[in-house]
């Protein structure tokens, strides 16, 4: 079991350069991305709304947002198969940047809820295209180390975020989401499309095809089976972060936590288990127990902080950290799909899939906002936990080792 250090020796700076440019994209998706579950509260009371409507509207608004992810997710991927990885990575930045900058300018909750689902539609591209380009341009050995690079440097953009949400008003920190975006757009000279892609545009029959995945029943379990192993992520970030001021409330916590520490300390959590366990992963030489590994410790991590009694909100924010290290398998999740299909279709799925699982927040967070009023925050959360884990654990059996997998083939 080696960590392949020499390897890494023999990779070109161009293809360093790729992985840099896809993981400052993905520090500023994931710094859009999450930024509204930071300014939800003072966004939405600057625009007049008070007491329960700021749960209510906050729901509504993540839910269109994760809509717009779902559409974008699909159209992307499409697009990478069929146009190239470089199109999609820099457009769907442009896109995202655009949009998170008119955030800063919005005036009332219809401008808001549309301009976050075309935020969303454009956050949906990144990471997917980033993941399939640097998949397909790294040596099997090693590419799990360009995935740790861009997830560990990525996560980060969602702490930044917290920091910009504390220091500035909520308008100025969606238009620095923005300039950030558009100045990653500087680094594009220098960085080639895949090899693989070029290959395929000659010599598949078809490319970008969605339908493809449901053409056969081995496929669609692949496909189907590469999202749900991402559930837990989005179940603690969806509603154990983003709620965390419901959540304080329902402890009888005394001073309560804010969405924004919240989101900050599980995605310093997140970073590091996203580093942990892509060096686990190399080390194993499996991305199967790396990832069953990391699901148990956030089982024990959603346990500790739903039934610990909080009396500060030091112990709070410890174990939100301690559920981001856990749910802290995000790249590898999205690199498992990468490698799963064929160079045809690569980019529909590595692009899809994490976007589904975002949009799964759409249920969840229905379920929760149902449940919650009648039954508790604390029971409600925990029965949607255990449905979560139940089919997550389904989907990571049914799939098959990736890890010495060669990625040059066709669907």
């Amino acid at each position: 079991m080696s960590l392949n250090w020499k390897d890494l020796k023999t990779v070109e700076k161009r293809v360093w350069l790729a992985v840099l440019v896809a993981a400052l994209g993905y520090f500023v998706d994931i710094y859009d991305l999450l930024l509204f579950s930071i300014v939800r509260v003072q966004s939405l009371q600057d625009l007049g709304f008070s007491g329960d409507e700021l749960l209510a509207k906050g729901v509504l608004l993540i839910n269109i947002q994760m809509a717009g992810l779902l559409v974008g997710g699909v159209l992307w991927g499409i697009l990478g198969d069929r146009r190239g990885r470089l199109s999609v990575l820099f457009g769907s930045i442009i896109m995202y940047s655009a949009a998170n900058l008119l955030n800063g300018f919005v005036q009332n909750i219809e401008q808001y809820a549309i301009l976050r689902f075309i935020a969303g539609v454009g956050l949906a591209g990144e990471l997917g295209a980033g993941i399939t380009l640097i998949s397909e341009l790294l040596p099997k050995k090693v590419r799990g180390f360009g995935t740790t690079a861009v997830a560990s440097i990525g996560i980060l953009g969602a702490v930044f975020g917290a920091f910009m949400g504390d220091i500035f008003n909520w308008r100025t920190a969606y238009i620095i989401g923005g300039v950030m975006g558009f100045a990653i757009l500087l680094l594009r000279v220098g960085v080639t499309e895949s090899g693989m892609f070029e290959k395929a545009k000659e010599t598949a029959k078809s490319r970008g095809n969605f339908l493809l995945l449901f053409a056969t029943r081995e496929r669609l379990v692949k496909f189907v089976s590469c999202i749900v192993i991402g559930f837990p992520i989005w179940y603690v970030v969806g509603i154990l972060l983003t709620f965390a001021p419901e959540f304080g409330v329902a402890m009888g916590m005394s001073t309560l936590p804010t969405g924004g520490s919240a989101v900050m300390y599980g995605y310093i959590g997140l970073s590091l288990g996203d580093l942990s366990s892509g060096l686990l992963s190399q080390w194993l030489q499996s991305r199967r127990k790396s990832i069953l590994l990391f699901i148990g410790v956030t089982v024990v991590a959603v346990v500790a902080h739903l039934f610990f009694p909080h009396s500060t909100t030091f112990t709070f924010y410890a174990t939100c950290l301690f559920m981001g290290f856990g749910v802290g398998y995000w790249a590898m999740f999205v690199q498992v799909a990468a490698e799963q299909f064929g160079t045809n279709i690569r980019s529909t799925v590595t692009t899809s899939v994490p976007n589904f699982v975002r949009g799964a927040v759409i249920p969840l967070t229905a379920s929760f906002e149902w449940g919650a009023p009648t039954y508790g925050v604390i029971s409600t959360t925990v029965v949607i936990g255990l449905v979560t884990l139940a089919i997550t654990l389904m989907g990571l059996y049914a799939l098959a080792e990736s890890f010495h997998k060669d990625l040059d083939y066709h669907e």
